[in-house]
């Protein structure tokens, strides 16, 4: 692993993604929404790092669960990643609703932080293709692109309220951020 973390961890993803175009365009994406919430962390390097990785999982030359955010939260432990990336990677938005679903274990904490929550945001509020949308848009095109029986469908459709009550925290922390100025 580099010295700096965000150019490893964007290194790491496009190698492993480059197989996946959109899901790469939605993680570079995702990766640019969390630079734009950077400053509102305890580790701005962690969260852009976290955004860049947080897909990894759904790699073929990764996945072994076929659960993305576990399979590429132990990907990243055997690369030496820090503990907290891999429990952000394995966390992010809304994992641990799936994983009661598919009867996996997340044996990774939920740090429930401004940080973890700043990497939800990213992630909903960026299209499969990288461009930028709100949550309500994300869960829907979701919904549209799995179908009403997938799992997915339905772990969005659990995990909604908490995926909502998360991006509204960082909107409101965005914009008094901007009222502070």
């Amino acid at each position: 692993m580099t010295d700096d973390l965000v150019t490893w961890a964007e290194m790491l993803a496009r190698e492993q993604l480059h197989e996946l175009p959109r899901r790469l365009a939605h993680v570079e994406g995702v990766a640019r929404q969390a630079e734009r919430v950077a400053d509102a962390v305890d580790d701005p390097e962690l969260l852009v790092a976290a955004a860049w990785l947080h897909d990894v999982g759904y790699s073929p030359r990764i996945a072994v669960t076929g659960f993305h955010p576990v399979d590429g939260a132990e990907f990243l432990k055997e690369q030496g990643a820090p503990h907290r990336l891999c429990a952000l990677v394995a966390n992010h938005s809304g994992a641990h609703v799936e994983a009661r679903y598919r009867s996996i274990g997340l044996e990774w904490p939920d740090e429930r932080s401004t940080l973890r929550d700043a990497l939800w945001w990213a992630d909903m509020t960026t299209t499969p293709t990288g461009g930028t949308t709100d949550v309500r848009r994300r869960l829907a095109e979701v919904r549209e692109r799995y179908g009403p029986d997938h799992v997915v469908t339905q772990t969005v459709t659990a995990a909604e309220p908490e995926l909502v009550e998360v991006v509204a925290r960082i909107e409101s922390l965005r914009q008094a951020k901007i009222r502070s100025r």
